[in-house]
């Protein structure tokens, strides 16, 4: 997603990064699309736009220990960043397993709903980490909806 957002701030089309890269227009396409790229392709992209090779490695994501800043409110802010993007992970995996669960007791034994508990029980799980994670931010108020807007603003 970075390596064809610089590309388009280049104005440069796949085929021209290709060329100034040394990759082939596919290996260009692949990145683009989220495939993981080798070292030896980030770090020759990373020449081409002139950015540090870190900057366009995957691998590197932020986190508490990783930070150069010991300042304990940017400590913290990291450590919020982590628990709200587990959070959500954590989500997202309900949401997928509970509407396979729900396919196959529809098929196996549509007259028994027992999905129904594995649905009450991880939901229930789900509402204590959401209130765990947002507790701070008045789950869902306006406070929350200002970081929100506040940080979509800085990305764009």
């Amino acid at each position: 997603m970075l390596v064809q957002k610089l590309r388009l701030q280049h104005g440069w089309s796949q085929q021209q990064l290709a060329d100034a890269s040394g990759l082939s227009v596919r290996t260009v396409q692949r990145i683009e699309a989220g495939y993981p790229a080798s070292t030896e392709s980030l770090k020759s992209l990373a020449a081409v736009f002139g950015v540090e090779f870190s900057m366009l490695d995957p691998e590197r994501s932020i986190s508490p220990v990783d930070t150069d800043s010991s300042e304990p409110a940017m400590q913290e802010a990291l450590r919020y960043a982590v628990s709200v993007r587990r959070f959500y992970a954590h989500l997202a995996k309900y949401i997928v397993v509970t509407f396979a669960l729900l396919a196959v007791n529809l098929i196996a034994t549509p007259q028994r709903l027992w999905v129904l508990w594995v649905i009450a029980g991880w939901g229930l799980g789900i509402f204590l980490h959401a209130f765990r994670v947002f507790r701070g931010s008045r789950f869902l108020g306006s406070a929350w909806e200002r970081k929100w807007v506040d940080s979509f603003l800085r990305r764009s």
